[in-house]
């Protein structure tokens, strides 16, 4: 079986098939960067990471873009109400953005372009729209797209035309549904908010820059496009209009994730129901917790966040990575091999990424290594060790990689090392001189702490449960 993904443009799982063999071009639209990131942004972040790394894993050359767009009308109110340059609100919350994705081991893209570095490419794809018909300029100095003009509009959004409300834009268009290219510069407007054009001063609308820059790193035409599904509509139907119109193939899968709720409302800025890394940070839960969470939620699925969900992924992750642990402590470099990937979690992944599907599978193959350390059997505890972390990869969690060691977590895992090997010395001589009573009080001291002691024939072994 080959992957096969769910295409919001035909309403179907479809096999999916690359342009040219064993090459392939995401693009992902990224973040409007007002303001810092929550995990609901990141979401869309961990959900693509998992998507390019499995393409990678599969054969695949990945050309993976995420844009940035740090140019918009929020932007500019942001910055007037903070008094600050709207640019430095850009950036301020670009890198925010930058180390959100990095705590959650979201691998950077091939190129993150920015919205302002692509001026010259969006005003080169409006005058193709203006020189096809397909759009136009008004005495204001606006550019619009003509809806009536593109038979096609409302295919993948699968809308009806005449069942649309209007723009919200302002200005001078022939049509209510008619969507800005290019945006003339207003007085009050910051003065370096504004490119040059052939139309006169302004900056571009939000939905040419994306056309523009997928089109400057993959090429006219490429492979998946991703989103959330808040932006499907008018968002991604709008570039497939415009790029389509100016002759671009433009993308032959469209790929989207669910939102996250909170309390059944989708998370947003303006609802103040902000949560960030560190926010949860402070309430215990570590980046590993948070991605684990994301990632064990099939991506298309809303998900709707609680601190008690996010406290039983805690959990299982900790299962996960006191297992790994266990057998590299046990078995030594014979656990640290990377193993082949099973059968049944392959199958998951493939099917739309069914990752629910695939980390059950990592979960049970945990089970098995971990009773495979008790019965002393090594070689099955290794292969078993080798496949989790092999699995856990893949989904960029494997709690053996260096990105998710913490210096202070380790000084107080060898502290806490010694203190149970202390103990369990202790009641191995306790048991010797026939101190049974001993013994017991103290493994059940040990159990009081959260340590469970078995006894195997490699003598006894602990974890934290």
């Amino acid at each position: 079986m080959s992957l096969r993904l769910y295409d919001t443009g035909t309403r179907s799982v479809r096999d999916f098939q690359p342009r040219k063999s064993g090459e392939v071009g995401v693009y992902l639209c990224g973040l409007t960067v007002q303001g810092p990131p929550h995990i609901g942004h990141l979401r869309s972040g961990v959900a693509y990471d998992v998507l390019i790394r499995w393409l990678r894993r599969s054969g695949h050359r990945v050309t993976y873009i995420r844009n940035v767009t740090d140019i918009d009308d929020k932007i500019l109110v942001r910055g007037a109400e903070q008094h600050r340059p709207w640019w430095a609100i850009a950036y301020e919350n670009e890198r925010k953005l930058a180390a959100g994705y990095a705590a959650l081991n979201v691998e950077a893209p091939t190129y993150e372009p920015r919205a302002t570095g692509h001026i010259p490419q969006m005003i080169d794809l409006i005058t193709e729209l203006i020189d096809r018909g397909h759009a136009y300029a008004t005495p204001a100095g606006d550019v619009w797209f003509s809806v009536a003009s593109w038979p096609d509009y409302g295919e993948l959004s699968h809308r009806r035309v005449e069942d649309m409300r209007s723009s919200p834009d302002a200005g001078d268009k022939r049509d209510p549904r008619d969507f800005g290219l290019w945006k003339a510069h207003k007085p009050g407007e910051p003065a370096d908010a504004a490119w040059t054009s052939p139309w006169g001063p302004g900056r571009p609308g939000w939905h040419i820059e994306c056309s523009a820059m997928a089109r400057r790193y993959l090429g006219d035409a490429f492979d998946i496009h991703g989103g959330g599904t808040d932006i499907m509509f008018p968002h991604h139907e709008n570039e497939l209009a415009q790029s389509r119109a100016a002759g671009l193939g433009f993308a032959k899968y469209w790929v989207h994730n669910g939102m996250l709720n909170l309390s059944g409302t989708k998370m947003s800025k303006s609802l103040g129901n902000i949560l960030s890394v560190e926010a949860l940070g402070e309430k215990g839960f570590r980046p590993a917790d948070i991605r684990y969470y994301l990632t064990t939620a099939q991506y298309r699925s809303p998900l709707d966040f609680s601190e008690a969900a996010l406290g039983e992924a805690q959990s299982a992750w900790d299962r996960l990575s006191n297992f790994t642990h266990r057998a590299a402590e046990q078995l030594g470099p014979a656990a640290a091999l990377d193993g082949p990937l099973a059968e049944d979690f392959i199958a998951a992944m493939d099917d739309d990424l069914n990752t629910p599907a695939a980390v059950a599978v990592v979960h049970d193959t945990a089970r098995e290594g971990n009773a495979a350390l008790d019965a002393g059997d090594d070689e099955a505890a290794a292969r078993a060790a080798a496949a989790v972390r092999a699995m856990l990869d893949q989904l960029g969690l494997d709690p053996l990689d260096e990105h998710w060691s913490d210096p202070a977590d380790a000084k107080l895992s060898g502290v806490v090392d010694s203190l149970v090997a202390i103990a369990l010395q202790q009641r191995t001589e306790a048991r010797e001189r026939k101190d049974y009573a001993a013994a017991d009080r103290i493994r059940d001291e040990l159990a009081r702490a959260g340590v469970t002691v078995k006894d195997t024939p490699r003598g006894p072994v602990w974890t934290v449960e």
